[in-house]
């Protein structure tokens, strides 16, 4: 009966390891999608003339969960046209954020995006996406940095940990 509680700790120390691995290699990625996401943002607006509705829409369908739903939920919220575009873009930021592996950090970057949303020309809007990509590549690099430092790390820890608790308690 020991040894069944001995594997089910490790087990489960280790699984918390492999996860706080997931969630660095997971921010990452999404950071990743998200510059993906603006820059083709930037295109359909403006060389395609798109509406946000629209073009939030395309996105949607090109990214993958969460971040999709974050475009859906945005380009839903425009459509029904009871709020403007800023207030959908943080309703829906609200709504999908804690869903993603993204930090606070990002949100505010992404939130700040919002407030730009909708109220400028298309040269003007291409600046504020073009700003905020650059802030995402920032964050992008400290995630990478992080990951590569901390993701081994992570796992090996979730194993040892199970080990030393199962030593203490034999």
């Amino acid at each position: 009966m020991k040894w069944i509680g001995a594997i089910c700790i490790i087990l489960a120390t280790t699984w918390s390891g492999f996860e706080a691995s997931r969630l660095l290699r997971e921010r990452t990625k999404q950071l990743r999608q998200l510059k993906m996401a603006l820059q083709s943002l930037e295109a359909e607006i403006m060389y395609g003339h798109t509406p946000l509705i629209d073009a939030s829409l395309r996105l949607s369908q090109q990214l993958s969960r969460p971040l999709s739903w974050l475009f859906e939920s945005f380009a839903h919220k425009l459509q029904k046209g009871t709020m403007n575009a800023r207030q959908a873009w943080e309703e829906s930021l609200h709504e999908v954020w804690k869903m993603t592996a993204l930090k606070e950090g990002e949100f505010e970057i992404m939130k700040q995006f919002g407030e730009t949303l909708g109220q400028y020309d298309h040269e003007i809007q291409q600046n504020y996406i073009r700003l905020t990509m650059v802030h995402l590549e920032r964050e992008e690099g400290d995630a990478m940095e992080k990951q590569q430092r901390y993701e081994k790390m992570m796992k090996s820890l979730g194993v040892l940990t199970g080990i030393l608790i199962v030593l203490l308690l034999i």
